[in-house]
């Protein structure tokens, strides 16, 4: 079934009489536990379409329907909402508490989230265990995007939004990641969509959107993608 559906969605962004159409009258549905990627160049209107489905930003026309229900036009507060129980994030920015220690960091969703996992669960998986007592600033970049995605992981999301997960991060662990990924979309029906630049990770997707001046210019289903370990890193 269809967890994802854009239905001439356009975000206009207006600097006095310019306007930039960061989205132009996309189409497009995403069926719930695949993994999806969105490739793009910069400013093809890959991230606006990332964050107009978690409801960071708001579509100047069209409907944007998660599991049905129409988000694009949910109040401030029931947006909010929206993002606790629905969907989950990892940005390209850790946005991390420099305060909290690193489990203290990835615990915090415990109090938005309605079915959280196991923080010291996920950052077993992610390889960070013999840091949880760790703070941020005590981390390197890589370690610190791990974080940020055992955070959202914890959170359970039955959408995980990814820009550049993996950017920060060297192959092996990247690798690692993108494992961990896909054994959510795989084994535990969650809807994984990636925003990147990286061609190979496109080769493991169920589903890769191409987009080129914030229209989608194509969404291929891929029978047979490859798994982690037949990619040429």
């Amino acid at each position: 079934m269809n967890v994802v559906e854009f239905q001439n969605v356009s975000r206009v962004y207006k600097n006095g009489e310019h306007e930039q159409r960061a989205l132009d009258r996309v189409n497009l549905k995403l069926e719930e536990g695949k993994f999806i990627v969105v490739l793009g160049p910069s400013g093809a209107g890959k991230s606006t379409l990332l964050n107009l489905l978690g409801g960071l930003d708001n579509p100047t026309e069209g409907t944007i329907l998660v599991n049905g229900r129409d988000i694009s036009t949910l109040t401030g507060n029931e947006l909010a909402d929206y993002r606790a129980a629905t969907v989950g994030f990892v940005f390209q920015s850790y946005n991390l508490i420099p305060t909290l220690t690193v489990l203290e960091n990835v615990a915090l969703v415990k109090e938005i989230a309605p079915d959280p996992l196991s923080s010291h669960d996920m950052l077993k998986a992610v390889g960070l265990f013999d840091h949880i007592h760790n703070f941020p600033s005590e981390l390197s970049g890589g370690e610190q995007q791990r974080v940020s995605i055992a955070r959202a992981l914890a959170k359970n999301p039955k959408i995980l939004l990814c820009d550049e997960p993996t950017g920060a991060l060297d192959s092996q662990t990247g690798v690692m990641v993108l494992k961990l990924l896909l054994s959510m979309a795989r084994n535990m029906g969650k809807t994984i969509i990636i925003v990147t630049h990286n061609q190979n990770i496109a080769k493991m997707a169920d589903v890769v959107v191409r987009v080129k001046n914030g229209k989608i210019q194509a969404c291929e289903n891929q029978a047979h993608p490859l798994a982690v370990e037949e990619v040429d890193w």
